[in-house]
């Protein structure tokens, strides 16, 4: 792997999060190209997606800004350097120092990789969050990615997710035996627990095959997201809840070794630049898929309906079998699943009483 040079500038940058990053960006102007370290963000998304693609440069952004120009890194978007698929091994071999994904794309080498992006009746984002930075999950991912000398961080979050984009309308669970779907992670599976058959396809290629037919329905994001990528020029059934993933956690990819490299200071960045990035995201996708899910459905003749009660409850007892399945699979995906249902047990109790007693309250009014 490249070796990164370090700065021969003094450690007094200082910072005080999220906000020092603008206050400090005209230090950049102060550092010479040849003496800041240089490093390479690859993706999994089209440049400037909205939602993930917008979240990673300014991980990228925020990182230089912050760093005062000592650290940069330049973002190559998918297959600008490697395939959407193969971020996770651009990280492990050097070829990227960071990388910006969701880990449900490792699932074959990782089984329970999925669940630190989302599962199926799992945790809400904010639940999510709380599970990562308070309930052990950090740990568990770390430890997960170790072998492979990565760093997870948590990098933007895309929020709740819709349910999907479907060529013919969904009436029951019998809807979904045949049906070729682009849905990846554990939610894949559920769906082919109901008889469908789950498709992996990385982002920019979801499009042209809802419309040649090569997949009768497909997932992505939501509505800003997905408004972006034109769905809604192929499929105008567009459901909801997206059960399969009720949180949309973007990772952000470090190789342990290039952090492990820096000075205290620019690891400090690092991370707290991934921070602020996920909560940033978050609010930004709820605040644009409120606008993107009107225009959808009152411009575009977009059908935005629930899934029938019968698909929500075949697919709760699809999911939990498999959770079930999932822990079997070796020591390590067992005590994520243990953790991640542990967490769900807890919030799952307050949530009722806060937030979902409240959201039910104030849309009777």
């Amino acid at each position: 792997m490249r070796r990164t040079r370090r700065s021969d500038l003094s450690r007094r940058t200082v910072f005080a999060g999220g906000l020092a990053g603008a206050a400090m960006a005209p230090l950049a102007s102060s550092v010479r190209a040849a003496d800041a370290i240089q490093w390479k963000m690859v993706t999994s998304w089209p440049k400037n997606l909205p939602g993930p693609g917008i979240t990673a440069q300014r991980i990228c952004d925020r990182i230089e800004a912050m760093s005062g120009g000592r650290l940069t890194v330049r973002l190559y978007a998918a297959r600008e350097l490697v395939s959407p698929f193969e971020v996770f091994g651009a990280v492990e071999a050097g070829t990227a120092e960071m990388g910006h994904t969701a880990s449900f794309f490792w699932q074959g080498k990782l089984p329970a990789a999925a669940l630190f992006t989302a599962a199926p009746f799992g945790l809400t984002p904010l639940e999510h969050i709380t599970w990562i930075d308070h309930g052990g999950g950090q740990d568990l991912w770390d430890r997960l990615y170790a072998p492979f000398g990565i760093k997870p961080f948590m990098g933007g979050n895309t929020g709740f997710q819709m349910g999907g984009w479907f060529r013919s309308a969904i009436t029951g669970p019998e809807d979904f035996k045949g049906l070729k779907i682009r849905m990846p992670g554990l939610g894949g599976e559920v769906a082919r627990k109901l008889g469908a058959t789950p498709v992996s396809l990385p982002p920019a290629e979801i499009l042209t095959a809802l419309q040649t037919g090569v997949v009768d329905a497909a997932e992505f994001l939501g509505p800003w997201s997905d408004f972006a990528m034109g769905f809604y020029k192929a499929a105008k059934h567009y459901y909801y809840p997206g059960f399969h993933e009720p949180n949309g956690t973007g990772e952000a990819l470090v190789s342990q070794d290039a952090l492990d490299a820096l000075p205290e200071d620019l690891q400090a960045i690092v991370r707290h630049a991934c921070a602020a990035e996920n909560i940033l995201a978050l609010g930004e996708s709820e605040w644009q898929n409120a606008h993107r899910l009107t225009v959808l459905s009152g411009e575009h003749d977009v059908d935005v309906k629930r899934f029938p009660d019968a698909v929500l409850a075949a697919a709760r007892t699809a999911s939990e079998e498999v959770l079930d399945e999932l822990a079997a699979k070796d020591a390590i995906s067992g005590e994520i699943v243990t953790s991640y249902r542990a967490a769900r047990a807890r919030l799952s109790t307050w949530g009722a009483v806060s937030s979902g007693t409240y959201l039910s309250v104030r849309s009777e009014g």
